[in-house]
């Protein structure tokens, strides 16, 4: 569970085990537990006034339910345990809500008046958890309760409630679609596109494009004032928001060819992206922007420069080989130029690839040859 990079801030680390701090392997303790009387003993736990006790119980109840066993009984000693500044307390006690309330729908609804309130906490972090937990607990009865703390958490003036409230939208949208556009739920997503913080910029766009997925028409539309915003925050944004910022370039139809080039010199850079991902989204950007452009020499340059990162995956782990294969298949059937002119080319040495000697533009064609005859007895 080690983060690269991150020494001493992972879970179980030395310095953790030592203090005996939440989430470190002393807490296996909790799930070794087997003794009769169990949940009798745990609902008196609860009920303590002693708060570390209290906690110490929750902790059990949840180590439970990870195992597979039946703890819905104590759901209403639970939901007492709500109330308070205990922040790692309070998360287990919405895992615990998020797991059982679409069992106990009757009983979640105790918890609605907590939520509402933590919503409109001092710390951001459990105004975005609040927000959050209610998104996730799927019971018809709460979505109507929902409304008003997500309206209020979409403009909230921390960025990370403000992204965690657009994809709750998301959530109820799943639940009940009429109640989002009723709200206006749309057109808000719709203004956060112009948010000066590029995170809540991806998130709003994620959620517009999965809600556009689930009900089946269109609930985003490009125009130049939005395509400018997205362009503006690519830069800013983390790998995976610049993924979703991409994939929805992809689907842009440009007005004409200096559109479509202007949209591409922003997207070149992200070709030299340690994600696979985002690079793979780049290079579907930029064939979608090739369609509109004319000059032939500016297409061919274009060309030049998505061949070596291409190439490039193909010294990662073999997941991403395949991905890969698969998408310089339909790269090369589309634009058979990107290999033109390549033979005595070597593959750029990016400082990422994990291979001393990456496969060379012969080896790839090669590989899509392999490709297309497996695509072909495969049908």
């Amino acid at each position: 569970l080690r983060r690269p990079g991150r020494r001493g801030r992972c879970f179980g680390s030395r310095r953790n085990r030592a203090r005996g701090s939440p989430g470190t392997m002393s807490d296996g303790k909790y799930f070794s537990t087997t003794k009769k009387g169990e949940i009798h003993e745990l609902k008196q736990e609860l009920r303590s006034l002693d708060r570390p006790k209290k906690k110490e119980a929750v902790k059990k109840v949840i180590a439970a339910m990870t195992v597979g066993k039946d703890v819905s009984m104590l759901f209403p000693d639970v939901v007492n345990c709500m109330q308070t500044e205990d922040l790692e307390l309070k998360k287990l006690v919405y895992l615990y809500l998020i797991n059982y309330a679409k069992t106990q729908p009757d009983l979640a609804i105790m918890a609605v008046n907590t939520f509402v309130k933590d919503t409109q906490d001092p710390n951001p972090l459990i105004r975005a958890l609040a927000v959050r937990t209610m998104g996730c607990i799927r019971v018809d009865k709460i979505t109507e309760y929902l409304c008003d703390p997500l309206q209020r958490c979409l403009k909230d003036d921390d960025p990370y409630v403000r992204k965690t409230a657009a994809i709750c939208v998301v959530k109820l949208y799943d639940i009940n679609p009429e109640l989002v556009d009723d709200r206006g739920f749309l057109e808000t997503l719709r203004d956060m596109l112009g948010d000066s913080n590029p995170m809540v910029v991806a998130n709003a766009l994620a959620a517009l494009r999965e809600i556009s997925e689930i009900g089946g028409r269109s609930a985003l539309t490009l125009t130049q004032h939005t395509l400018m915003k997205l362009l503006t925050a690519l830069n800013d944004c983390t790998e995976w928001g610049q993924v979703f910022i991409l994939d929805a370039l992809a689907d842009y139809t440009p007005s004409g060819a200096s559109d479509a080039e202007k949209v591409a010199e922003r997207v070149l850079p992200r070709l030299q992206h340690v994600n696979s991902a985002v690079v793979l989204s780049a290079v579907k950007t930029l064939l979608r922007m090739m369609d509109a452009v004319s000059n032939e020499d500016l297409v061919r340059a274009w060309c030049k420069k998505m061949a070596p990162p291409l190439v490039t995956l193909l010294g990662a782990e073999p997941e991403v080989q395949y991905v890969a294969l698969r998408n310089i298949n339909l790269v090369v059937q589309k634009r058979p130029a990107i290999q033109a002119g390549q033979n005595d080319a070597k593959v750029w040495g990016h400082e990422h690839s994990p291979s001393p000697h990456p496969p060379t533009v012969q080896d790839t064609c090669a590989c899509v040859e392999a490709a297309r005859a497996l695509a072909s007895r495969q049908h």
